[in-house]
């Protein structure tokens, strides 16, 4: 060989050495559709993944849908065109995702979503799913309804606040819910309607309810803390005391929740952790690397009554 050639040799070789280094220590650069800032939930949501992202030095492409899946969509695009590494997204609404997706497939772009999940025949589309399981926490705020209902034979006359039509956290907190006060002959969801997860429409709704079945009301059940707070607001604004004339049992274990709770106006809250954006980043890593990842991530999370807010409320970080 002559010496041309060998220095060449050389050269290639040493830069095929470096090649692993370089790309260890290349900035990881993940897309992120958020669902909105409709809640305590969310806003602490959106925190967690910004500042691990900072913490962690990965350089994060950030939206906020405020609620609107085309915006999502848009957003999901908008980061297959940029070629980042890892796209994540916490769908709106379960349906509707395929066609999307298939082109973050197509563009070889690993996608993790977080907090929901997408309703599709295809879950090759997707890597992983981290999140609550939003069945077994409706599961948990009927459990503690029976429970705190045990031995009283009257009819229980419970209103619903729903979150938002479609989204995976309303079907499945109502699912669950259902699966297990639907067992109990003397307990009936008199009024369903949703309140989109927030406050004011929490308010509203209650308003409502209260105005068509009145004193009639044993029991108010929220698929999330803000509409309950919201409602809250409308009982007292009716004569009526929240947690004591109308048990108020909701989800997510957002600190106005614990300050409601503390104040006497909400009975339970059933804990939904949005602090996801540690496991995120990990996940992505992994992936990226080509490790094998679970299909689906379960956070661990518990439940919190009344009687404990006092003492929880110091260790609540959102």
């Amino acid at each position: 060989m002559n010496p041309g050639k060998k220095i060449l040799l050389a050269v290639l070789l040493a830069a095929g050495a470096m090649a692993p280094a370089l790309a260890a220590d290349k900035k990881l650069v993940l897309g992120f559709a958020q669902v909105g800032a409709e809640s305590e939930w969310r806003t602490a949501n959106t925190q967690s993944i910004k500042s691990t992202a900072q913490k962690e030095g990965v350089t994060l492409k950030f939206s906020d849908a405020q609620q609107k899946q085309e915006n999502q969509i848009k957003a999901i695009r908008s980061y297959i065109a940029q070629k980042v590494d890892v796209i994540a997204f916490s769908p709106v609404v379960e349906s509707g995702w395929d066609t999307v997706l298939k082109e973050a497939k197509a563009a070889k772009i690993p996608v993790i979503l977080t907090d929901r999940s997408v309703d599709s025949k295809d879950d090759s589309l997707y890597v992983t799913m981290i999140g609550s399981d939003f069945t077994e926490e409706g599961r948990k705020a009927g459990r503690w309804l029976v429970e705190k209902y045990k031995g009283n034979s009257g009819v229980v006359n419970i209103v619903e606040l729903q979150g938002t039509v479609g989204s995976a956290p309303a079907i499945d907190r109502k699912k669950g819910f259902e699966e297990i006060v639907g067992k109990q002959a003397n307990f009936k969801i008199i009024r369903s309607q949703t309140g989109d997860f927030t406050r004011t429409k929490g308010k509203e709704v209650m308003e409502a309810f209260l105005k068509a079945e009145g004193k009639k009301i044993n029991v108010l059940y929220a698929h999330n803390d803000d509409m309950a707070i919201g409602a809250i607001q409308a009982i007292e604004e009716a004569g009526l005391k929240p947690a004591k004339d109308i048990v108020v049992v909701s989800i997510d274990g957002v600190k106005g929740a614990f300050e409601a709770m503390i104040a006497g106006k909400l009975n339970v809250t059933v804990e939904c952790s949005p602090l996801l954006g540690p496991q995120l980043m990990s996940t992505a890593r992994d992936v990226l690397a080509g490790k094998s990842v679970p299909k689906r991530i379960v956070t661990e999370e518990g439940i919190f009554p009344m009687e404990v807010a006092a003492k929880e409320f110091p260790n609540r970080k959102y």
